[in-house]
Protein backbone atom coordinates (compact mmCIF):
# COMPACT_ATOMS: atom_id res chain seq x y z
CA UNK A 1 0.00 0.00 0.00
CA UNK A 2 0.76 3.67 -0.96
CA UNK A 3 -0.50 6.81 -0.20
CA UNK A 4 -0.80 10.29 -1.81
CA UNK A 5 -1.42 13.10 0.20
CA UNK A 6 -1.45 16.28 -1.18
CA UNK A 7 -0.28 19.96 0.23
CA UNK A 8 -3.77 21.61 -0.65
CA UNK A 9 -7.00 20.50 -2.67
CA UNK A 10 -5.98 20.14 -6.43
CA UNK A 11 -2.32 19.85 -5.90
CA UNK A 12 -2.16 16.41 -8.11
CA UNK A 13 -3.08 13.70 -5.66
CA UNK A 14 -5.93 12.06 -8.40
CA UNK A 15 -3.24 12.80 -11.19
CA UNK A 16 -0.51 10.94 -9.40
CA UNK A 17 -2.69 8.08 -8.31
CA UNK A 18 -3.97 7.70 -11.85
CA UNK A 19 -0.81 8.16 -13.46
CA UNK A 20 0.75 5.58 -10.59
CA UNK A 21 -2.85 2.94 -11.32
CA UNK A 22 -2.09 3.21 -15.64
CA UNK A 23 1.25 2.61 -14.84
CA UNK A 24 1.59 -0.13 -13.04
CA UNK A 25 -1.77 -1.65 -15.17
CA UNK A 26 0.97 -1.90 -18.23
CA UNK A 27 3.76 -3.53 -16.41
CA UNK A 28 1.36 -6.26 -15.17
CA UNK A 29 0.87 -5.21 -11.08
CA UNK A 30 -2.58 -5.93 -10.34
CA UNK A 31 -3.64 -2.60 -8.78
CA UNK A 32 -6.54 -0.57 -7.31
CA UNK A 33 -7.48 2.84 -6.41
CA UNK A 34 -9.20 3.79 -2.49
CA UNK A 35 -10.13 6.69 -1.19
CA UNK A 36 -11.19 6.27 2.24
CA UNK A 37 -13.59 9.46 2.10
CA UNK A 38 -14.08 11.73 -0.65
CA UNK A 39 -16.15 14.96 -0.60
CA UNK A 40 -17.55 15.64 -4.03
CA UNK A 41 -20.84 16.82 -6.31
CA UNK A 42 -19.04 14.13 -9.18
CA UNK A 43 -19.68 10.92 -9.13
CA UNK A 44 -20.23 7.43 -10.86
CA UNK A 45 -22.39 4.52 -10.68
CA UNK A 46 -20.42 1.48 -9.85
CA UNK A 47 -20.74 -2.24 -10.87
CA UNK A 48 -22.37 -3.34 -7.39
CA UNK A 49 -25.06 -0.75 -8.23
CA UNK A 50 -23.79 2.21 -6.02
CA UNK A 51 -22.08 5.25 -6.17
CA UNK A 52 -18.68 6.58 -5.62
CA UNK A 53 -16.68 9.43 -6.74
CA UNK A 54 -15.84 10.21 -9.95
CA UNK A 55 -12.38 10.53 -9.45
CA UNK A 56 -11.87 6.45 -7.94
CA UNK A 57 -13.98 5.42 -10.82
CA UNK A 58 -11.78 7.11 -13.59
CA UNK A 59 -8.87 5.63 -11.48
CA UNK A 60 -10.48 2.30 -11.85
CA UNK A 61 -10.73 2.49 -15.50
CA UNK A 62 -6.58 3.53 -15.59
CA UNK A 63 -6.28 0.03 -13.64
CA UNK A 64 -8.50 -1.75 -16.14
CA UNK A 65 -10.94 -2.49 -13.48
CA UNK A 66 -14.88 -1.99 -13.07
CA UNK A 67 -15.48 0.81 -10.25
CA UNK A 68 -16.79 -0.78 -7.09
CA UNK A 69 -18.07 0.88 -3.96
CA UNK A 70 -15.05 -0.94 -2.28
CA UNK A 71 -12.66 1.91 -3.91
CA UNK A 72 -14.58 4.89 -1.98
CA UNK A 73 -16.49 3.28 0.66
CA UNK A 74 -17.46 6.93 1.86
CA UNK A 75 -18.67 9.60 -0.07
CA UNK A 76 -19.63 13.13 1.03
CA UNK A 77 -21.96 14.64 -1.68
CA UNK A 78 -22.72 18.78 -0.25
CA UNK A 79 -26.26 19.80 -0.28
CA UNK A 80 -26.06 23.16 1.48
CA UNK A 81 -22.89 25.17 3.50
CA UNK A 82 -22.96 22.94 6.34
CA UNK A 83 -24.78 19.87 5.24
CA UNK A 84 -24.10 16.92 3.05
CA UNK A 85 -25.84 13.80 2.11
CA UNK A 86 -23.85 10.87 3.53
CA UNK A 87 -23.25 8.00 1.01
CA UNK A 88 -21.74 4.94 2.44
CA UNK A 89 -20.46 1.75 0.74
CA UNK A 90 -22.28 3.25 -2.72
CA UNK A 91 -25.88 4.23 -0.69
CA UNK A 92 -27.08 7.48 0.94
CA UNK A 93 -27.30 6.80 5.09
CA UNK A 94 -28.60 10.23 5.69
CA UNK A 95 -28.20 14.05 5.56
CA UNK A 96 -25.55 14.99 7.92
CA UNK A 97 -24.50 18.52 8.82
CA UNK A 98 -20.60 19.15 10.03
CA UNK A 99 -21.28 18.01 13.58
CA UNK A 100 -23.58 15.35 13.38
CA UNK A 101 -20.99 13.96 10.77
CA UNK A 102 -18.24 14.64 13.87
CA UNK A 103 -20.28 11.99 15.59
CA UNK A 104 -20.90 9.50 12.83
CA UNK A 105 -16.85 9.51 11.88
CA UNK A 106 -16.28 6.49 13.92
CA UNK A 107 -18.92 4.27 12.15
CA UNK A 108 -17.44 5.57 8.81
CA UNK A 109 -13.79 4.74 9.58
CA UNK A 110 -15.01 1.36 10.78
CA UNK A 111 -16.77 1.06 6.82
CA UNK A 112 -13.63 2.57 5.27
CA UNK A 113 -10.74 -0.37 7.23
CA UNK A 114 -13.47 -2.91 6.04
CA UNK A 115 -13.32 -1.51 2.08
CA UNK A 116 -9.81 -1.22 2.28
CA UNK A 117 -9.05 -4.70 3.75
CA UNK A 118 -11.83 -6.20 1.37
CA UNK A 119 -9.88 -4.63 -1.69
CA UNK A 120 -5.99 -5.37 -0.41
CA UNK A 121 -7.08 -9.26 -0.91
CA UNK A 122 -7.93 -8.99 -4.67
CA UNK A 123 -4.76 -6.55 -5.58
CA UNK A 124 -0.78 -6.74 -4.79
CA UNK A 125 -0.76 -3.16 -4.95
CA UNK A 126 -3.74 -0.65 -3.52
CA UNK A 127 -2.90 3.00 -3.92
CA UNK A 128 -4.25 5.19 -1.50
CA UNK A 129 -5.75 8.99 -2.43
CA UNK A 130 -5.83 11.31 0.80
CA UNK A 131 -8.28 14.67 0.75
CA UNK A 132 -7.66 17.89 0.37
CA UNK A 133 -4.83 18.31 2.95
CA UNK A 134 -3.07 16.62 5.80
CA UNK A 135 -2.34 20.03 7.66
CA UNK A 136 -6.16 20.85 8.18
CA UNK A 137 -5.93 21.19 12.03
CA UNK A 138 -9.95 21.69 12.61
CA UNK A 139 -10.13 18.30 10.49
CA UNK A 140 -7.73 16.36 12.20
CA UNK A 141 -9.33 14.76 15.21
CA UNK A 142 -10.91 11.35 13.68
CA UNK A 143 -9.65 11.75 10.91
CA UNK A 144 -10.02 9.16 8.24
CA UNK A 145 -9.37 11.00 5.01
CA UNK A 146 -5.77 11.75 6.00
CA UNK A 147 -3.11 10.63 8.32
CA UNK A 148 -5.82 9.24 10.76
CA UNK A 149 -6.21 6.58 7.69
CA UNK A 150 -2.70 6.10 6.67
CA UNK A 151 -1.76 5.29 11.03
CA UNK A 152 -4.52 3.08 10.97
CA UNK A 153 -3.95 0.63 7.78
CA UNK A 154 0.20 1.02 8.49
CA UNK A 155 1.14 2.93 5.04
CA UNK A 156 3.83 4.93 3.84
CA UNK A 157 2.56 8.45 2.48
CA UNK A 158 4.07 10.45 -1.13
CA UNK A 159 3.40 14.42 -0.17
CA UNK A 160 2.26 15.87 -3.75
CA UNK A 161 2.35 19.77 -4.28
CA UNK A 162 1.18 21.97 -7.22
CA UNK A 163 4.61 24.25 -8.45
CA UNK A 164 2.40 25.76 -10.51
CA UNK A 165 0.57 27.70 -8.23
CA UNK A 166 3.73 28.95 -6.37
CA UNK A 167 5.06 28.42 -3.14
CA UNK A 168 5.34 24.47 -3.76
CA UNK A 169 8.73 24.34 -1.32
CA UNK A 170 6.68 26.52 1.62
CA UNK A 171 3.85 24.39 1.12
CA UNK A 172 6.05 21.04 1.88
CA UNK A 173 7.80 22.47 4.73
CA UNK A 174 4.58 24.42 6.44
CA UNK A 175 2.82 20.78 6.23
CA UNK A 176 5.60 18.49 7.59
CA UNK A 177 5.82 21.17 10.45
CA UNK A 178 1.91 21.27 11.39
CA UNK A 179 2.24 17.09 11.61
CA UNK A 180 3.50 15.01 14.70
CA UNK A 181 6.67 13.69 14.63
CA UNK A 182 5.15 10.15 14.22
CA UNK A 183 3.04 11.47 10.62
CA UNK A 184 6.05 13.09 9.68
CA UNK A 185 8.00 9.85 9.86
CA UNK A 186 5.76 8.65 7.49
CA UNK A 187 6.18 11.13 4.66
CA UNK A 188 8.54 9.26 3.10
CA UNK A 189 9.24 11.54 0.21
CA UNK A 190 7.62 14.79 -2.57
CA UNK A 191 6.58 14.64 -5.73
CA UNK A 192 6.28 17.92 -7.31
CA UNK A 193 3.65 18.08 -10.22
CA UNK A 194 3.23 20.84 -13.26
CA UNK A 195 6.68 22.08 -13.69
CA UNK A 196 7.32 24.04 -16.86
CA UNK A 197 10.64 24.78 -18.06
CA UNK A 198 14.19 23.88 -17.66
CA UNK A 199 14.66 21.47 -14.34
CA UNK A 200 17.99 22.59 -14.09
CA UNK A 201 16.74 25.96 -12.47
CA UNK A 202 15.07 23.99 -10.25
CA UNK A 203 18.02 21.80 -8.91
CA UNK A 204 19.11 24.55 -5.97
CA UNK A 205 15.16 24.09 -4.44
CA UNK A 206 14.93 20.53 -4.55
CA UNK A 207 18.55 20.07 -2.79
CA UNK A 208 17.24 22.83 -0.18
CA UNK A 209 13.83 20.69 0.61
CA UNK A 210 15.68 17.77 1.14
CA UNK A 211 18.66 19.20 3.50
CA UNK A 212 15.81 20.86 4.78
CA UNK A 213 13.36 18.21 5.53
CA UNK A 214 15.80 14.99 5.44
CA UNK A 215 12.89 13.44 2.83
CA UNK A 216 13.64 12.88 -0.97
CA UNK A 217 11.91 14.25 -4.21
CA UNK A 218 11.14 11.30 -5.76
CA UNK A 219 10.14 13.43 -8.86
CA UNK A 220 9.24 16.25 -10.61
CA UNK A 221 5.93 15.98 -13.22
CA UNK A 222 5.91 17.64 -16.33
CA UNK A 223 3.16 20.38 -16.62
CA UNK A 224 0.53 18.32 -19.35
CA UNK A 225 -1.27 20.85 -21.63
CA UNK A 226 -4.78 19.80 -22.28
CA UNK A 227 -4.43 16.54 -20.42
CA UNK A 228 -8.09 15.32 -20.16
CA UNK A 229 -9.38 13.69 -16.44
CA UNK A 230 -12.68 13.92 -15.66
CA UNK A 231 -12.13 16.32 -12.67
CA UNK A 232 -14.09 16.36 -9.39
CA UNK A 233 -13.45 20.26 -8.40
CA UNK A 234 -11.07 22.39 -10.80
CA UNK A 235 -13.71 22.63 -12.96
CA UNK A 236 -14.87 25.30 -11.59
CA UNK A 237 -10.89 26.82 -10.46
CA UNK A 238 -10.24 27.08 -13.93
CA UNK A 239 -13.45 28.82 -15.70
CA UNK A 240 -10.89 29.72 -18.37
CA UNK A 241 -10.67 25.87 -19.55
CA UNK A 242 -14.35 26.31 -20.77
CA UNK A 243 -13.89 29.53 -23.09
CA UNK A 244 -13.31 29.17 -26.95
CA UNK A 245 -9.77 29.96 -27.89
CA UNK A 246 -10.36 28.99 -31.12
CA UNK A 247 -12.65 31.59 -33.19
CA UNK A 248 -13.89 28.94 -35.93
CA UNK A 249 -16.39 27.40 -33.16
CA UNK A 250 -19.93 27.77 -34.07
CA UNK A 251 -22.22 26.40 -31.64
CA UNK A 252 -22.24 28.75 -28.45
CA UNK A 253 -23.52 26.41 -25.39
CA UNK A 254 -24.47 28.51 -22.17
CA UNK A 255 -24.77 26.90 -19.04
CA UNK A 256 -25.34 28.60 -15.37
CA UNK A 257 -23.18 28.00 -12.70
CA UNK A 258 -25.51 26.67 -10.50
CA UNK A 259 -24.56 26.74 -6.64
CA UNK A 260 -24.94 22.92 -6.20
CA UNK A 261 -24.40 21.46 -9.49
CA UNK A 262 -23.46 18.18 -9.98
CA UNK A 263 -21.81 15.67 -12.78
CA UNK A 264 -20.41 18.82 -14.78
CA UNK A 265 -18.32 16.18 -16.03
CA UNK A 266 -21.34 15.66 -18.47
CA UNK A 267 -20.26 18.56 -20.41
CA UNK A 268 -16.54 17.59 -20.91
CA UNK A 269 -17.03 16.32 -24.69
CA UNK A 270 -18.68 20.02 -25.12
CA UNK A 271 -15.28 21.49 -23.74
CA UNK A 272 -13.59 19.30 -25.81
CA UNK A 273 -15.34 19.52 -28.71
CA UNK A 274 -13.92 22.09 -32.12
CA UNK A 275 -17.29 23.12 -32.80
CA UNK A 276 -18.45 24.46 -29.78
CA UNK A 277 -18.00 27.48 -27.32
CA UNK A 278 -18.86 27.06 -23.62
CA UNK A 279 -19.83 29.33 -21.96
CA UNK A 280 -20.36 29.87 -18.06
CA UNK A 281 -23.58 32.35 -16.99
CA UNK A 282 -22.56 33.89 -13.86
CA UNK A 283 -24.63 34.92 -10.83
CA UNK A 284 -23.86 38.46 -10.98
CA UNK A 285 -24.37 39.21 -15.10
CA UNK A 286 -26.64 39.18 -17.34
CA UNK A 287 -26.94 35.74 -19.47
CA UNK A 288 -25.27 36.07 -22.65
CA UNK A 289 -26.97 35.16 -26.36
CA UNK A 290 -26.30 31.37 -26.95
CA UNK A 291 -27.67 28.58 -29.66
CA UNK A 292 -28.24 26.09 -26.70
CA UNK A 293 -28.77 26.42 -23.02
CA UNK A 294 -28.13 23.48 -20.69
CA UNK A 295 -29.68 23.12 -17.54
CA UNK A 296 -27.12 20.89 -15.81
CA UNK A 297 -27.56 18.42 -13.03
CA UNK A 298 -28.07 19.72 -9.07
CA UNK A 299 -27.59 18.53 -5.84
CA UNK A 300 -30.43 21.02 -4.39
CA UNK A 301 -32.66 20.97 -7.23
CA UNK A 302 -35.34 23.23 -5.42
CA UNK A 303 -32.61 25.91 -3.93
CA UNK A 304 -30.53 26.25 -7.21
CA UNK A 305 -34.12 26.83 -8.86
CA UNK A 306 -34.85 29.66 -6.68
CA UNK A 307 -30.79 30.66 -7.55
CA UNK A 308 -31.89 30.71 -11.19
CA UNK A 309 -35.31 32.69 -10.67
CA UNK A 310 -33.13 35.37 -8.74
CA UNK A 311 -30.37 36.03 -11.21
CA UNK A 312 -33.09 36.25 -14.21
CA UNK A 313 -32.71 33.14 -15.74
CA UNK A 314 -36.12 32.44 -15.78
CA UNK A 315 -37.11 35.43 -18.45
CA UNK A 316 -33.89 35.04 -20.45
CA UNK A 317 -34.98 31.35 -21.05
CA UNK A 318 -37.94 32.13 -22.30
CA UNK A 319 -36.45 34.80 -24.46
CA UNK A 320 -34.03 32.29 -25.77
CA UNK A 321 -37.15 30.45 -26.85
CA UNK A 322 -38.96 32.33 -28.59
CA UNK A 323 -36.05 33.24 -30.54
CA UNK A 324 -36.30 29.47 -31.80
CA UNK A 325 -32.84 28.60 -29.29
CA UNK A 326 -33.30 24.59 -27.93
CA UNK A 327 -32.98 24.13 -24.08
CA UNK A 328 -31.85 20.87 -22.79
CA UNK A 329 -32.34 19.88 -19.07
CA UNK A 330 -30.01 17.10 -17.54
CA UNK A 331 -31.46 15.20 -14.25
CA UNK A 332 -32.33 18.62 -11.50
CA UNK A 333 -32.34 20.45 -14.88
CA UNK A 334 -34.54 18.61 -16.36
CA UNK A 335 -36.76 18.31 -13.06
CA UNK A 336 -36.37 22.40 -13.29
CA UNK A 337 -38.29 22.44 -16.44
CA UNK A 338 -41.13 20.59 -15.16
CA UNK A 339 -44.17 22.44 -13.66
CA UNK A 340 -44.01 21.01 -10.31
CA UNK A 341 -41.21 20.13 -7.62
CA UNK A 342 -42.38 18.14 -4.30
CA UNK A 343 -40.26 17.46 -1.75
CA UNK A 344 -42.91 16.57 1.02
CA UNK A 345 -39.84 14.95 3.06
CA UNK A 346 -37.22 17.03 3.06
CA UNK A 347 -35.11 14.91 1.05
CA UNK A 348 -32.99 17.81 -0.55
CA UNK A 349 -33.77 19.88 1.34
CA UNK A 350 -36.45 21.99 3.65
CA UNK A 351 -39.78 19.88 2.95
CA UNK A 352 -41.95 22.21 0.45
CA UNK A 353 -43.17 22.67 -2.90
CA UNK A 354 -42.19 24.68 -5.33
CA UNK A 355 -43.31 25.38 -9.10
CA UNK A 356 -41.04 24.44 -11.84
CA UNK A 357 -40.10 26.60 -14.75
CA UNK A 358 -43.53 24.96 -16.22
CA UNK A 359 -41.78 24.39 -19.93
CA UNK A 360 -42.41 20.34 -19.73
CA UNK A 361 -45.57 19.24 -18.55
CA UNK A 362 -44.35 16.46 -15.38
CA UNK A 363 -44.35 16.70 -11.54
CA UNK A 364 -41.18 15.63 -9.48
CA UNK A 365 -41.70 13.96 -6.14
CA UNK A 366 -38.63 13.84 -4.54
CA UNK A 367 -38.15 10.00 -2.18
CA UNK A 368 -35.82 8.65 -0.20
CA UNK A 369 -34.98 6.08 -2.61
CA UNK A 370 -32.07 6.77 -4.95
CA UNK A 371 -32.04 5.51 -8.27
CA UNK A 372 -28.57 4.69 -9.50
CA UNK A 373 -27.91 2.67 -12.38
CA UNK A 374 -25.84 2.41 -15.59
CA UNK A 375 -28.08 2.50 -18.59
CA UNK A 376 -27.42 2.26 -22.77
CA UNK A 377 -29.94 3.00 -25.56
CA UNK A 378 -30.54 5.61 -28.01
CA UNK A 379 -32.32 8.81 -28.90
CA UNK A 380 -35.95 8.93 -30.39
CA UNK A 381 -34.39 11.36 -32.97
CA UNK A 382 -32.57 9.67 -35.44
CA UNK A 383 -31.55 6.98 -33.59
CA UNK A 384 -28.50 7.54 -32.86
CA UNK A 385 -26.64 5.79 -29.75
CA UNK A 386 -26.05 7.15 -26.15
CA UNK A 387 -25.07 5.57 -22.93
CA UNK A 388 -24.49 6.71 -18.94
CA UNK A 389 -25.53 6.26 -15.84
CA UNK A 390 -28.99 7.51 -13.79
CA UNK A 391 -28.14 8.85 -10.48
CA UNK A 392 -31.30 10.81 -8.92
CA UNK A 393 -33.54 10.91 -5.60
CA UNK A 394 -37.05 12.52 -7.63
CA UNK A 395 -38.84 10.50 -9.95
CA UNK A 396 -40.66 12.76 -12.89
CA UNK A 397 -44.10 11.71 -14.15
CA UNK A 398 -46.49 13.23 -16.19
CA UNK A 399 -47.76 14.25 -20.01
CA UNK A 400 -44.52 15.16 -21.28
CA UNK A 401 -43.02 11.49 -20.67
CA UNK A 402 -45.25 10.84 -23.26
CA UNK A 403 -42.99 11.77 -25.76
CA UNK A 404 -39.80 10.71 -24.99
CA UNK A 405 -36.52 12.15 -26.02
CA UNK A 406 -35.00 8.56 -26.05
CA UNK A 407 -35.36 4.75 -25.41
CA UNK A 408 -32.82 3.32 -22.26
CA UNK A 409 -32.49 -0.24 -21.94
CA UNK A 410 -35.40 -0.71 -23.63
CA UNK A 411 -38.06 1.69 -22.06
CA UNK A 412 -39.19 4.81 -23.21
CA UNK A 413 -37.11 7.52 -20.97
CA UNK A 414 -36.74 11.66 -21.03
CA UNK A 415 -39.18 14.18 -22.53
CA UNK A 416 -38.87 16.32 -25.98
CA UNK A 417 -41.10 19.29 -26.42
CA UNK A 418 -43.88 18.84 -28.88
CA UNK A 419 -42.24 22.20 -31.10
CA UNK A 420 -38.53 20.46 -30.61
CA UNK A 421 -37.11 22.86 -28.50
CA UNK A 422 -36.81 21.38 -25.35
CA UNK A 423 -35.16 17.88 -24.15
CA UNK A 424 -35.16 16.36 -20.60
CA UNK A 425 -33.57 13.86 -19.61
CA UNK A 426 -31.98 12.19 -16.34
CA UNK A 427 -29.01 10.52 -18.46
CA UNK A 428 -25.95 11.54 -16.74
CA UNK A 429 -22.82 11.49 -19.54
CA UNK A 430 -25.64 12.82 -22.19
CA UNK A 431 -22.92 13.63 -24.68
CA UNK A 432 -20.17 10.85 -23.89
CA UNK A 433 -21.00 8.94 -26.77
CA UNK A 434 -19.64 10.20 -30.08
CA UNK A 435 -22.76 9.20 -32.21
CA UNK A 436 -24.97 10.39 -29.70
CA UNK A 437 -22.76 14.23 -29.19
CA UNK A 438 -22.69 14.41 -32.57
CA UNK A 439 -26.98 14.08 -33.24
CA UNK A 440 -27.64 16.42 -30.29
CA UNK A 441 -25.02 19.01 -31.52
CA UNK A 442 -26.67 18.75 -35.03
CA UNK A 443 -30.58 19.09 -33.41
CA UNK A 444 -29.13 22.21 -31.16
CA UNK A 445 -28.42 23.78 -34.63
CA UNK A 446 -24.33 21.98 -35.62
CA UNK A 447 -24.19 22.04 -39.29
CA UNK A 448 -21.22 19.98 -39.33
CA UNK A 449 -20.53 17.95 -35.66
CA UNK A 450 -17.38 16.50 -35.86
CA UNK A 451 -16.94 13.42 -33.85
CA UNK A 452 -15.63 13.06 -30.22
CA UNK A 453 -14.47 9.64 -28.74
CA UNK A 454 -14.10 10.60 -25.26
CA UNK A 455 -13.30 7.47 -24.01
CA UNK A 456 -10.32 6.87 -26.40
CA UNK A 457 -9.47 10.82 -25.45
CA UNK A 458 -9.12 9.54 -22.28
CA UNK A 459 -7.24 5.85 -22.83
CA UNK A 460 -4.79 7.98 -24.55
CA UNK A 461 -4.11 10.70 -21.52
CA UNK A 462 -4.06 7.65 -19.47
CA UNK A 463 -0.62 6.60 -21.63
CA UNK A 464 0.31 10.15 -21.56
CA UNK A 465 0.61 10.09 -17.76
CA UNK A 466 2.07 6.18 -17.57
CA UNK A 467 4.95 7.88 -19.74
CA UNK A 468 4.93 10.85 -17.40
CA UNK A 469 5.71 9.46 -14.61
CA UNK A 470 8.09 6.78 -15.67
CA UNK A 471 10.01 9.07 -17.20
CA UNK A 472 10.24 11.43 -14.32
CA UNK A 473 9.70 9.35 -10.83
CA UNK A 474 13.05 7.64 -9.27
CA UNK A 475 11.75 4.12 -9.42
CA UNK A 476 13.98 2.35 -7.22
CA UNK A 477 12.53 4.22 -4.22
CA UNK A 478 8.70 3.56 -5.13
CA UNK A 479 9.29 0.05 -5.65
CA UNK A 480 10.42 -0.61 -2.35
CA UNK A 481 7.66 2.18 -0.98
CA UNK A 482 4.92 0.01 -2.68
CA UNK A 483 6.75 -3.63 -1.32
CA UNK A 484 6.96 -5.28 -4.43
CA UNK A 485 9.54 -7.41 -5.79
CA UNK A 486 10.26 -5.43 -9.58
CA UNK A 487 8.11 -4.43 -12.36
CA UNK A 488 8.57 -5.57 -16.03
CA UNK A 489 10.34 -3.93 -18.16
CA UNK A 490 13.11 -0.80 -17.97
CA UNK A 491 11.72 2.63 -16.72
CA UNK A 492 13.10 6.08 -15.53
CA UNK A 493 15.28 6.67 -12.82
CA UNK A 494 14.29 10.37 -12.22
Amino acid sequence: MLMVQGTTSDAGKSLLVTALCRFLHRRGVRVAPFKPQNMALNSAVTSDGGEIGRAQAVQAQACGLEPHTDMNPILLKPNSDIGSQVIVQGRPVANLDAQAYRQFKPQALAHALDACQRLRKRCDVLLIEGAGSPAEINLREGDLANMGFAERVDCPVILVGDIDRGGVFAQFVGTLEILTPAERDRVKGFVINKFRGDIALLRPGLDWLEARTGKPVFGVLPFLPDLYLAAEDSFFRDPARMVAADAKRRLRVLVPRLPRLSNHTDLDPLRLHPGVELLWGEGDQPPPAADLIILPGSKSTRADLAWLRAHGWEAAIARHLRYGGKVIGICGGFQMLGTTLEDPEGVEGPAGSDPGLGWLALTTRFRGAKTLTNVSGHLVPGGAAVTGYEIHMGQSEGPALERPAMVLDGRPHGAISADGQLLGSYLHGLFDHPAGCQALLAWAGLAVAPIIDLARRREMDFDRLALAVEQNLHWPAIVRLLGIDRLGGVVGSG
